[in-house]
């Protein structure tokens, strides 16, 4: 356990965090900003950075106008990175340099993280369980790896095979074998003066931070890409949710277009209007009235479709309204209902307001990044397609008895 006064070294420490983003990739294109999981791959590595308790600012250094607008839509800085240290050739090591030395221009640096946004596969306290082992061990850099205790490496040598990890004459008992340590590329942490003395993201002390075997895959192919959507969904979207706890839910708010319809509309020739809803979320809105919790469509929308719709369900509708945030506000007074007990599920950017402004906001899987970014959960299926009924799973999961 670390203890306080070493915590207390790390905060007063100027830690930064830097993210080298090219746009030049050869195997997928777009990669840094390809959508991962709901979002663009880079902004995972940046949301993790930012949820750092000592990190004081996170840079992005690209030359890509693209990579450079999505990097700041989820909270990064830029430094703009010359075209002839964005080459196939360029090392990370002469990016970093280059953005040590505009940083230095106008802030100290005392502690460098470096992250790699093809490693999305880390946890939210990773990055400070690896600056704790930093400064705990007085290290000078730090490398995050896995351990591989039983691992048998061969390598060709004039056209013949040869054993590298082992002796395949004497092979021995596989306990008894010397174990390996894997460079994983997500997390490398080191001080300014190790980078320009050696050239290099490691060199001094050097010591490593643990990390199993599923979070040292690195996305550099369409394969890779689909083995870390299965590890991010599986293991750690999946712990977030199961971590989400709705406590003393009062009301579920409920935008119209784009989370009850799929976000089509169907116009005739007469000028009538008709959209599609899901019968399971029908059922799923009465079996949360079965549970004492309010509900309330909260619209633009002022088409009677809505209004129509929500007797059907046998709720109320606000609809024509311009304003959400203070729709909201207001109703939630008249209904004595505190912001901090209400859910609300959107899609869209006119919904951002509003759902920052709830405990808990929501959002289907098609939503906006934008919306994405800001949601407490990302639920699995799209607009349209049964949000409320994918939505109650989690009620019935999480809910805390009152």
């Amino acid at each position: 356990m670390t203890s306080k006064k070493v915590t207390e070294a790390y905060i007063t420490k100027n830690i930064i965090t830097i993210i080298p983003a090219r746009c030049g990739s050869k195997s997928i294109h777009r990669k840094n900003i390809i959508d991962f999981c709901g979002k663009p791959l880079i902004a995972w590595t940046i949301e993790h950075a930012l949820k750092s308790r000592y990190v004081k600012g996170v840079y992005v250094t690209t030359e890509s106008d693209e990579i450079e607008n999505v990097s700041k839509r989820y909270g990064a800085e830029i430094i703009r990175r010359p075209t002839k240290l964005a080459t196939d050739t360029s090392s990370s090591e002469e990016a970093l340099l280059h953005v040590i030395s505009e940083i230095e221009k106008y802030r100290q640096i005392d502690t460098i993280v470096f992250l790699q946004a093809t490693s999305p596969l880390r946890e939210e306290d990773d990055i400070d369980k690896a600056l704790e082992k930093f400064f705990s061990e007085k290290a000078d850099s730090l490398f995050s790896a896995t351990m591989l205790e039983d691992f048998c490496l061969w390598e060709i040598i004039n056209g013949k095979f040869k054993s590298v990890t082992f002796d395949y004459k004497n092979r021995g008992r596989r306990q008894d074998r010397k174990p390996y340590y894997l460079e994983n590329g997500s997390i490398y942490i080191f001080n300014p003066d190790i980078l320009r003395k050696y050239s290099n993201r490691l060199g001094g002390k050097i010591v490593f931070y643990p990390m199993p075997l599923w979070k040292s895959y690195e996305i550099d192919s369409i394969e890779d890409l689909k083995i870390c959507e299965y590890f991010m969904k599986s293991r750690l979207l999946k712990k977030q949710r199961d971590n989400f706890l709705l406590k003393n839910i009062h009301l579920i708010v409920y935008d119209f277009d784009g989370v009850l319809t799929d976000n089509k509309v169907t116009l005739r020739e007469d000028g009538f209007e008709s959209v599609v809803v899901n019968r399971s979320d029908g059922l799923a809105i009465g079996m949360i009235k079965e549970m004492g919790i309010k509900q309330v469509i909260l619209t633009k929308e002022r088409n009677m479709v809505v209004e129509t719709r929500a007797k059907k369900l046998g709720i109320p509708s606000l609809r024509g309204v311009d304003n959400k945030k203070e729709a909201l506000i207001d109703f939630c007074k008249k209904n004595d209902i505190s912001l901090e007990c209400v859910v609300y599920i959107g899609n869209d950017l006119n919904d951002l307001e509003v759902m920052q402004s709830v405990g808990y906001p929501v959002c289907p899987l098609d939503a906006y990044d934008e919306v994405k970014s800001i949601s407490k959960v990302i639920l699995d299926v799209p607009g349209g397609e049964g949000v409320v009924r994918d939505f109650l799973k989690y009620i019935v999961t999480h809910i805390c008895p009152k």
